[in-house]
């Protein structure tokens, strides 16, 4: 089969497509053949050797996390899925895989397909959409009545924040640049600022999370907008 690895850290011109076996299938796991698979921030800061402290020297290295595609086959021990249904997941971004033909994935990192998503809709939400409710839910807290800004309201993580930040009940203030602030209200943000002008500068407001989805800022830069106790919580870790 046909799968994407990489012998180098390094640009996008690292990648190759390469040959490999067709993965052996335990027990406890699900064979997918892949019809879509995406790329996420992560993917490509691995691949260019951001995290090389995690992922180590060893190659060859395989890419790609999300996925969308139909089970090929089920390990004898799995009971939720089975052959040809439409399934959708991640891999562990740090040991990737998921940019080839048949792949062996976890059955609690994958889902049913819904019947109104597209192989590549659907294999563009896992990472981001579970970055997003990690963010918010886990970390932040929101519930109803939290006030919540998201920086970067459009972008992959943001536009799924704005969504499950109005799900959760919070009242959704999003940054974004001026060409995108329709869609931003389109995904339900209560309020809306363009960033690339004076953003909320001036503008007295505080939140109870602000969630910066692009990873722009950090929290001495962000404090002024947060209320006594409020949260900061950025995709990347800092200690500033």
């Amino acid at each position: 089969m046909k799968a994407v690895a990489y012998n180098k850290y390094g640009a996008p011109d690292v990648l190759e497509i390469t040959e490999k076996n067709k993965p052996e299938l335990p027990a406890d796991k699900i064979l997918v053949k892949v019809k879509a698979s995406s790329v996420n921030p992560v993917d490509y800061k691995i691949r260019r050797g951001d995290m090389k402290a995690l992922t180590g020297k060893i190659f060859p290295k395989l890419a790609g996390s999300d996925f969308a595609g139909v089970v090929e086959d089920k390990g004898s021990a799995v009971e939720d899925f089975r052959k040809g249904d439409k399934v959708y997941g991640f891999m562990n971004p740090m040991k990737g895989g998921a940019y080839a033909e048949f792949i062996i994935v976890d059955p609690e990192k994958t889902a049913l397909m819904p019947d109104n998503l597209s192989f590549e809709e659907a294999a563009s939400m896992p990472v981001a959409a579970l970055t997003a409710l990690q963010a918010l839910s886990y970390l932040g807290n929101v519930k109803e009545g939290t006030s919540v800004l998201i920086n970067g309201a459009t972008g992959g993580v943001g536009s799924f924040a704005v969504q499950i930040a109005k799900a959760l009940g919070a009242e959704v203030t999003g940054l974004c640049s001026g060409k995108n602030m329709e869609f931003c209200k389109k995904l339900g943000a209560d309020n809306v600022f363009d960033y690339s002008k004076d953003g909320l500068a001036g503008s007295g407001k505080k939140f109870d999370v602000f969630f910066d989805a692009a990873a722009k800022t950090n929290f001495s830069k962000s404090k002024m907008y947060l209320k006594k106790r409020g949260i900061y919580i950025t995709t990347i870790p800092t200690f500033n």
